[in-house]
């Protein structure tokens, strides 16, 4: 799997976007991870093998201690991904207010008065 399906892969999860939410304000260990969620020690290890080998973190070794980090990188690549696909959007947005603008003005210009032919005066006029 390339590296921009593993990240949206990742984060189809809302465990995992929350352990993420929490690792962004720093590294900490698995048992701290673990503590809002209602779910097994072995659980969560499985949701952060997935943020792993996305690349989204990184797990070190300091004796007992296993702190988690986030890496950013893969989500920085995913928001260039997307921001594409809202720069498409926005301009596609920019031409239907265009349009849309265009139209409401020929609506409220004023009508033009339309000439009656063959009405009035018959024959020439006189």
């Amino acid at each position: 799997m390339d590296r921009l399906s593993s990240t949206f892969s990742a984060l189809a999860d809302p465990t995992r976007r929350a352990i993420l939410a929490r690792l962004a304000l720093g590294e900490t260990s698995v048992n701290e991870l673990a503590e809002p969620f209602d779910m097994s020690l072995p659980a969560v290890s499985r949701h952060l093998k997935v943020l792993e080998g996305a690349g989204l973190i990184t797990r070190g070794r300091n004796a007992q201690w296993r702190p988690c980090k986030l890496d950013a990188a893969p989500l920085k690549e995913a928001a260039g991904w997307i921001d594409f696909y809202r720069r498409f959007w926005e301009a596609s947005f920019d031409r239907l207010d265009a349009y849309l603008e265009r139209l409401q003005s020929a609506d409220a210009a004023p009508e033009k008065p339309k000439s009656v032919k063959g009405k009035g005066r018959k024959n020439g006029g006189k």
